[in-house]
């Protein structure tokens, strides 16, 4: 009877048709759809990044990050995810930054909530997302983020690569105009992502890596890492307007074992596939397995072998997991990095080539991005070109960073 009331001019079997399609559709068809703006990879913090005992207790919190999509909303994603208690939050706020490095953010920001309260309490190793916040930004405009916590984590949760200042007081302060006297850091803390509703098409583009993505030499509050880069000519056309770039890189991330964060098959699942609007994922790890692999001590033959099957072993793992929820996975061959600290041997370099070739071969990936060849010297094919390495041999310099931005074909994210 009620789905001939509710479906008039229906017959039984269709009625009971359209209502099991609308119960079984996917959360985001049947509300309003977000996509990623900006995100940051998670971690515990490293001794020398982690703020001091009771620098968090009553502390306002401000930080700045540059979205690389827009809307007339946004939504803010707190993380615990590394936290071992529960960690409240007490009051956030949403406002435009007055200038880059500083405090003062200009009039006209809003108060975030959460389930309609002014705060939230995220559970330990959770993340929490907010209501919409009636905000409207611009892609590559910056947002200052303040949040108030009446006690310190118990473990922190950043993002040590910010290469953008951020500021703490203590106090309640977080919709202040400015914070006089509040100390600086370049780090991200307890922000893992900013949503905006998504536009017809939009979709969010995954770079997923080490601190070659991270944007290592990178100065503060200046954005010019490689992502930010291809950001910029993604705003540039058009035609691909409609996609952002979620930065997921961790300075020193390895494929197989953690080092500074979690190894790359530990995080793939909350970094990429969770990720809000996610379609597209580009993949660059790799050089800090090889390195290390040797830089205590030479190993043997068999050795090698196994450090590259298992790494192949990894890709394939990602490329797997990626593909089943409908992504497509690009994988960027791994840049040369005779010279560097790690000392690499001519048993390292055979091993970066086998890898690179599978990179490349079709089919491995759904596309590849052939950043080795882009940044080799042909005369020394071992090493970076001295136009593009930062003088350490194993990252970029900024116009290292541009070349690699320059390089990935557009092409590559066709609907």
């Amino acid at each position: 009877m009620k789905l001939k009331l509710i479906f008039p001019s229906l017959g039984r079997l269709a009625a009971t048709a359209v209502l099991a399609l609308a119960l079984t559709a996917p959360a985001d068809a049947r509300e309003r759809a977000w996509v990623g703006a900006w995100a940051a990879s998670q971690q515990v913090p490293e001794p020398r990044n982690t703020l001091p005992a009771g620098a968090l207790t009553d502390a306002t919190v401000r930080q700045i990050m540059r979205v690389t999509a827009g809307g007339p909303q946004i939504r803010i994603r707190l993380s615990n995810a590394f936290g071992t208690a529960p960690l409240r939050f007490s009051a956030v706020h949403v406002a435009r930054p007055s200038a880059p490095g500083s405090a003062a953010i200009a009039p006209g920001g809003h108060a975030v909530t959460f389930n309609g309260q002014p705060g939230v309490t995220v559970p330990a190793g959770a993340e929490y997302v907010s209501d919409p916040v009636g905000f409207v930004v611009k892609p590559l405009e910056s947002v200052a983020i303040s949040f108030h916590l009446p006690e310190a984590p118990t473990v922190q949760t950043g993002h040590p690569g910010s290469r953008t200042t951020t500021f703490y007081a203590h106090g309640q302060h977080v919709a202040a105009a400015d914070l006089p006297g509040a100390e600086k850091v370049v780090r991200w803390y307890q922000v893992s992502g900013i949503d905006v509703p998504a536009a017809p098409k939009s979709a969010a583009i995954v770079v997923f890596g080490d601190s070659i993505t991270d944007g290592f030499g990178v100065g503060p509050d200046r954005n010019d890492r490689w992502p930010d880069a291809l950001a910029e000519r993604l705003q540039a056309a058009p035609a691909t307007r409609h996609l952002s770039v979620l930065n997921q890189g961790i300075g020193g991330n390895r494929l197989l074992n953690d080092s500074l964060g979690p190894n790359a098959l530990a995080r793939f699942e909350r970094d990429v596939l969770g990720q809000t609007g996610v379609r597209y994922v580009i993949i660059l790890e790799g050089v800090n397995d090889l390195g290390t692999s040797t830089q205590d001590a030479p190993i043997s033959p068999e050795a090698h072998a196994r450090l590259t099957a298992d790494m192949l072993g990894a890709y394939r793992q990602m490329v797997a997991r990626g593909r089943a929820r409908g992504l497509k996975v690009i994988g960027a061959t791994i840049l040369p990095f005779a010279g560097s600290f790690y000392k690499p041997t001519a048993a390292n370099e055979a091993d970066r080539q086998t890898l690179n070739a599978w990179i490349r071969a079709p089919g491995n990936f759904d596309a590849v991005i052939d950043f080795d060849a882009v940044m080799r010297d042909p005369a020394q094919p071992d090493r970076m070109k001295a136009s593009v390495d930062s003088g350490d041999h194993l990252h970029p310099s900024l116009a290292g960073y541009r070349a690699m931005a320059a390089a990935v074909p557009l092409s590559l994210f066709k609907p």
